[in-house]
């Protein structure tokens, strides 16, 4: 064993590789290109410890050495994953193009999870790309990762930032790093549609197989498992996207090679989150017609869903006319389950227990209000929960003080406790989340050198539910920031 993998050992690496046994079409090995200068700047303590990571020993310099990918740890075999994608409803083959999966760290409770570096580099995905990330945008997903997981959101998240001490070259030249990112795998839609695709059925099985053995290992490996693997990866990103919904979370970029079969958030490009509520609310730059628009996610998911749908076809029945059928019969039960954790979560933000025939209009009308007045998504079921409703131009307004008599008679029938629906109105929404005016005042500031904003803003985000004082500051919305936009980080 050579001094560089004894030195990478002592982290407490214990890296599998189960990808790199699928078939080679899935993947190819590639190598991580040195970074000049690494210098750790953020290190994911609490989840270092959860990976069985030393966090002194990656917080020094052969750490950061390792993070940004000059030195590889013991157990890893770097590859770069090939994957296809409907990107704004294009098909295209894509793959990984500017990251490589070291490996799949084995826990210590005994989890697999996937450890990826994101600008360590061209790989043979890259597309004339030079592989690179900048420092901004991959602080911006190691903030909003870790703050969808303080949320309770499904999502990758974020191990480390390091400079990399070399320059990017965009429209201006930026400084370089490299985000470790942690996730329960990075099997996507694409991933399958690559498959399906590019690949033949030996392919397509293998990855399938794969698929059931890592993330749905309670389905009986019978004749029907395709069937209920496409059914499982329904019901989860229903759900998922129920959770994005609920919290004002706008992705972005839902294309399928950015939707997992997991049940995960990945891609934290051009996302952000509502300020005042608005279905038709855009912030990507480049989503011109409004494709990937909050009130269309949804709607998106379930395209996406399709495209799984499409790709499994051969495996779920050998007469297609049949396997379309199966097909469509498990999308169809994607709007009750959506409709159901969306109802479900919604209850839970107005402190309503059991369920009513009126519980939904009672929702959608508040919803309207919102938007017709403009008030902020967050702040306004947080003064809902707390009854601070006063000073906004939508408290003023005879149709809420309507709303809200029918709102408090709904919760005076389900006969429970005041402070019942307090404590669940308390875990249901949040104080605080990634305001797009405060996440972009860390990174200004953490490019400059100064980490402190971004420190500051990561406790804050850090408890949501908590509702603790010093998280006042971090919702107030500023009167003028003018239309906010948001661009795919490269």
């Amino acid at each position: 064993m050579s001094d560089m993998q004894n030195k990478a050992g002592t982290t407490g690496w214990n890296l599998k590789n189960s990808y790199a046994e699928l078939p080679a079409a899935l993947f190819t090995a590639v190598k991580p290109t040195p970074a000049s200068e690494p210098r750790l700047v953020v290190l994911n303590e609490s989840l270092a410890a959860s990976l069985g990571l030393n966090h002194d020993e990656l917080s020094g310099e052969e750490g950061a050495a390792v993070l940004a990918g000059n030195k590889i740890p013991e157990g890893a075999l770097p590859l770069a994953q090939a994957y296809a994608g409907h990107q704004f409803g294009n098909f295209t083959m894509l793959g990984d193009g500017r990251a490589i999966l070291l490996g799949e760290q084995i826990t210590p409770d005994g989890r697999r999870m996937d450890i990826q570096f994101k600008g360590s580099g061209a790989t043979p995905y890259s597309r004339r790309g030079d592989g690179r990330a900048a420092l901004g945008p991959m602080l911006r997903e190691y903030i909003i990762s870790e703050a969808m997981h303080a949320l309770g959101i499904p999502t990758t998240r974020s191990l480390a930032v390091v400079a990399t001490g070399d320059p990017v070259y965009r429209e201006t030249v930026l400084p370089g790093a490299v985000l470790t990112r942690v996730a329960a795998s990075h099997l996507r839609v694409g991933t399958f549609q690559y498959a399906a695709n590019w690949g033949g059925a030996e392919e397509l099985y293998a990855l399938a197989d794969y698929a059931l053995q890592r993330h749905y290992p309670d389905i009986p490996l019978d004749d029907g498992r395709y069937l209920a693997l496409l059914r499982g990866v329904i019901a989860r990103q229903a759900e998922l996207i129920a959770k994005w919904m609920l919290v004002g979370f706008v992705h972005g970029v839902m294309n399928t090679d950015n939707m997992t079969i997991s049940g995960e958030t990945i891609d934290y490009g051009p996302c952000a989150f509502l300020d005042a509520f608005d279905p038709k609310t855009v912030f990507s730059s480049i989503d011109a017609n409004g494709r990937y628009a909050y009130g269309n996610q949804p709607y998106i998911g379930v395209w996406n869903l399709a495209r799984l749908a499409e790709s499994l076809l051969p495996l779920l029945h050998e007469d297609e006319e049949q396997a379309v059928k199966l097909a469509e019969e498990a999308l169809g039960e994607f709007t009750d389950l959506y409709q159901g954790h969306w109802m479900a979560g919604m209850r839970g933000k107005l402190g309503l227990f059991g369920e009513e025939d009126e519980d939904e209009s009672l929702v959608k009308e508040l919803l309207g209000l919102m938007q017709q007045h403009g008030a902020d998504y967050t702040n306004t079921f947080v003064a809902l929960t707390f009854g601070k409703t006063g000073g906004e131009a939508l408290y003023g307004d005879e149709a809420f003080a309507a709303w809200r008599d029918r709102w408090q008679g709904r919760q005076s029938r389900h006969r429970k406790p005041e402070e019942d629906s307090l404590r669940l109105m308390k875990a249901s929404n949040p104080a605080v989340i990634p305001r797009n005016h405060r996440v972009e005042e860390a990174l200004d500031a953490a490019v400059e050198g100064d980490l402190s904003v971004m420190e500051d803003l990561l406790r804050a985000l850090a408890d949501p539910y908590d509702h603790r004082p010093e998280q006042a500051e971090y919702a107030i919305v500023p009167e003028a920031c003018g239309p906010y936009r948001t661009f795919c980080g490269t």
